[in-house]
């Protein structure tokens, strides 16, 4: 009796096996064909192929045989249905190798998220603190052009609001004009007229922070030379009228020009470059010269000419004015030089009108040339000598074929005591 309950017991344990055997070849089955929904070709026969590989194993073991009967070349040989899977096996249950390999590739690779980076309120310390500034009538303030209207400019402040300037308070320029003469994104400077203009806003005068900022750049420019470029507003007696940095500026007649200005109406409008030569802030007395800009180009230009005049040329020049010890020749280009009584003629004379007279053309020959002064000679010049008519013109490496300059004994020689 004992042995026939043995043998029950060995038949419902196999029996129980092969149950267990069967199901879990099922759920590695069901979990393959799930996972090939979002894998390549490839891996769904792969994963399909393990799982009927090992359904096989399970099955021979228990004497099952169904699943080995699949075709080599059928994917899936053998799927269970999808409504007898648990809802949650294929969420919950567990993956393939090739699965789980695949996830820890992927991983693995992929790259870590970067820590946020969070500011500290030292980075703000200088702009909070900025903005809970105490702000006082009086105070200059700087900021940049966010905004342009019709009527007035709005000036980002760096505080807790903006500013505003208004458009009669810009520039004491009469020609100004707030659509072309400022611009987004430019800074300026402003005096604070009142904290609140009654709708939150600071109420600021640029008109007023020019009267204190502008002297002093003024004063600098004056020092350095510095050249403005500025637009003749309008006439007044013996002068013009210009505006400089938002100050009011007088150019005198006899400083517009090198040469003189008859028609100061004609200037009206137009642009030239001007120094500044009186810039006084205590009595608001600002005098410009573009004339002196004029006058210092001519140097710079005279000065470039010397450096290119070849001593030793032949050129021919106008007297321009005659001095009891000589004349002075104007050779062209600008350039006039000294022409001694000594270097007239060969015989002794008391007088260089003696032999010529002012706006006479006349041959002469460069002696020297040095620290900006040219040295010329009339009775140096050699019969047949070529002559240069423009001594910009001469070459670099001009030759006369002796000496380009005359001694002391020579220029004397022929003096009588």
């Amino acid at each position: 009796m004992s042995e026939e309950m043995k043998n029950k017991d060995e038949e419902l344990m196999q029996q129980t096996i092969v149950t267990e055997t069967q199901d879990k070849a099922s759920e590695d089955m069901a979990l393959a064909d799930a996972a090939s929904e979002d894998k390549a070709p490839e891996g769904m026969i792969s994963a399909d192929a393990t799982s009927t590989d090992k359904a096989s194993k399970g099955a021979a073991s228990t004497d099952v045989t169904s699943v080995d009967k699949a075709p080599e070349d059928t994917t899936p040989a053998s799927t269970a249905p999808a409504d007898d899977t648990p809802e949650d096996t294929i969420s919950t249950g567990t993956t393939s190798a090739g699965d789980a390999a695949a996830d820890e590739t992927a991983t693995e690779g992929a790259p870590a998220d970067a820590p946020e980076v969070i500011p500290s309120m030292d980075e703000f310390k200088d702009e909070i603190a900025r903005s809970f500034k105490k702000i006082k009538e009086g105070d200059i303030l700087t900021g940049t052009v966010i905004g342009i209207s019709e009527s007035e400019v709005i000036l980002d402040l760096g505080y807790y609001t903006e500013g505003i300037i208004k458009l009669e308070e810009l520039s004491n320029n009469p020609g100004f004009s707030i659509k072309v003469d400022v611009t987004l994104g430019e800074e300026m400077s402003a005096t604070v007229l009142r904290e609140d203009d009654g709708h939150g806003h600071i109420l600021l005068s640029r008109k007023r922070a020019d009267d204190i900022l502008a002297w002093d750049q003024l004063k600098e420019a004056m020092e350095s030379r510095k050249i403005f470029r500025v637009k003749i507003a309008q006439t007044v007696n013996a002068g013009v009228v210009t505006y400089l940095l938002g100050v009011r500026g007088f150019i005198p007649a006899s400083q517009l020009s090198l040469t003189y200005v008859e028609d100061l109406e004609a200037w009206v409008g137009k642009e030239i470059e001007v120094v500044v030569i009186t810039a006084d802030a205590e009595n608001k007395k600002l005098v410009l010269s573009g004339k002196e800009v004029e006058r210092d180009r001519e140097i710079k230009d005279r000065k470039s000419k010397i450096s290119r005049l070849q001593v030793g040329i032949v050129t021919t020049g106008t007297v321009e004015k005659i001095t009891p010890y000589g004349a002075f020749v104007n050779i062209g280009e600008g350039l006039s030089g000294l022409l001694h009584i000594s270097q007239i003629c060969d015989k002794r004379i008391k007088s260089p009108s003696e032999v010529i007279k002012e706006g006479e053309t006349v041959t002469v020959k460069v002696l020297d040339v040095k620290d900006g002064k040219i040295s010329l000679s009339m009775k140096a010049v050699e019969e047949k000598a070529e002559v240069i008519e423009e001594v910009g013109a001469a070459p670099s490496s001009y030759s006369t074929g002796g000496e380009a300059t005359t001694g002391l004994a020579a220029l004397l020689k022929n003096i009588k005591l």
